[in-house]
């Protein structure tokens, strides 16, 4: 063979979601004589973060490694540069996901590859049913399966939202929205927070959070919303949302399609029923929570050549629609252009059920990630302490007043760039 290039992939979320790499792998290592090594692992545990801390530490592993958002900046100078991959990718495909960028890009140079296999948008995932039953909103009638808005698109709001939930929980179908201190919850607390404008600190890091009327309306609405979840969501995790809509329990819940593909398999009656919708929108706009997962390649890899011939295999349109297929929809490509996957129309049942789970253009959406726009060094601290979700709590579950839980969460920031 030419070369062994060993890979440690994220385990997926979706049954049978690890098969389309699986089946790509296969493929590029014959047509290239290498020997490919394909690796999974669970994301639970913080398996995958552990694996590549202990590779960087020891200077030794596999060759490309599947890292979470955060970590192509932690790891930033033991990756190879592969901006002459991202140069192509953007040739052929147009731009890439701005997030995507801030994310994988350090110092001028990309230190990861924006990854499509596990990488996942956070829209509203509902059962349409409940929602005309107890809330009057016939979701798929205002978001159908094409690309337009019908009526009571423009309405959906979060002061909608917020209705909705209060109506569904008296009806026994309480949104199921997590509240404590992981990705799920974090990710769709900090789009409700951008959509009001309401940042926690400027492009640089200094804190905003004095005299912040924005910061202000938008916990005080997550802390209204919260008044209609289930009593525990503060101590779910990212399990949790997914079982309370597989069980019947809750009327919507803000993730990828993995929840519908579970219950599809368990609770056919359930998925029957589901329907993706873009987030509400706030006074600056609708935003997404969006969660990349990129591909970085070790600087100390034995093969770094053959890994950048096959992480820019696995991210070409063509393995991208093979993987979105093979995850029945899960998987985000980083590219507005490969929005038009058919899988999006035709998956079900029902069928169109996951037409709108990527953004499209009639959205009118931006994807975003939480504690943007502060430097991503800082603003990786500040999403792994959960500090939205938390400063939430300090209100609605610890009745301090807002005033009290901002100045906390000033003393935080300002801790955290002080190293402390």
């Amino acid at each position: 063979s030419a070369a062994s290039d060993v890979y440690k992939r994220q385990d997926h979320w979706v049954p049978g979601g690890n098969d389309a790499l699986r089946t790509l792998g296969t493929a590029w290592a014959e047509r290239n004589r290498v020997n490919l090594t394909l690796d999974f692992i669970n994301t639970t545990g913080n398996q995958l973060q552990l694996t590549a801390a202990a590779q960087a530490q020891a200077r030794s592993g596999h060759d490309g490694i599947s890292l979470t958002a955060w970590d192509v900046g932690a790891y930033a100078d033991q990756l190879e540069p592969v901006d002459d991959v991202i140069g192509r990718l953007i040739a052929a495909n147009g731009p890439i996901n701005p997030v995507a960028e801030f994310l994988a890009k350090r110092n001028g140079a990309w230190r990861g590859v924006p990854a499509t296999s596990g990488t996942q948008n956070k829209p509203a995932l509902c059962r349409f049913d409940l929602l005309q039953q107890h809330a009057g909103l016939d979701v798929r009638a205002m978001w159908p399966a094409r690309n337009e808005r019908g009526p009571g698109a423009d309405n959906w709001t979060w002061d909608t939202f917020l209705a909705a939930a209060q109506r569904c929980h008296a009806a026994g179908f309480p949104f199921g929205l997590p509240m404590g201190q992981f990705t799920d919850a974090v990710d769709w607390v900090g789009a409700l927070f951008l959509s009001y404008g309401a940042r926690m600190t400027d492009e640089r890091g200094n804190p905003t959070i004095r005299g912040n009327a924005e910061l202000r309306t938008a916990i005080d609405m997550a802390v209204r919303i919260s008044r209609f979840l289930p009593n525990d969501v503060w101590a779910w995790d990212d399990g949790s949302n997914n079982r309370s809509l597989i069980s019947g329990r809750s009327a919507l819940i803000f993730n990828p399609p993995s929840a519908w593909a579970v219950a599809k398999r368990d609770a056919p009656q359930v998925a029957e029923q589901c329907w993706t919708i873009p987030m509400p929108s706030g006074p600056r706009g609708r935003f997404i929570a969006y969660l990349p997962f990129n591909t970085g390649i070790w600087a100390f890899g034995r093969n770094k050549a053959a890994a950048k011939s096959f992480v820019e295999f696995i991210s070409s349109r063509e393995a991208a629609e093979a993987t979105t297929i093979r995850s029945a929809g899960y998987d985000i490509p980083p590219f507005a252009s490969m929005s038009d996957f058919k899988v999006w129309e035709t998956e079900g049942p029902p069928v169109g059920t996951l037409f709108n789970y990527p953004s499209k253009a009639h959205h009118q959406a931006q994807t975003s990630i939480a504690f943007s726009p502060a430097p991503p060094e800082l603003a990786s601290q500040m999403y792994i302490q959960a500090l939205n979700t938390k400063v939430i709590a300090r209100v609605a579950q610890g009745g301090e007043t807002v005033e009290v839980a901002l100045a906390w969460l000033e003393r935080e920031i300002t801790n955290m760039r002080r190293g402390g």
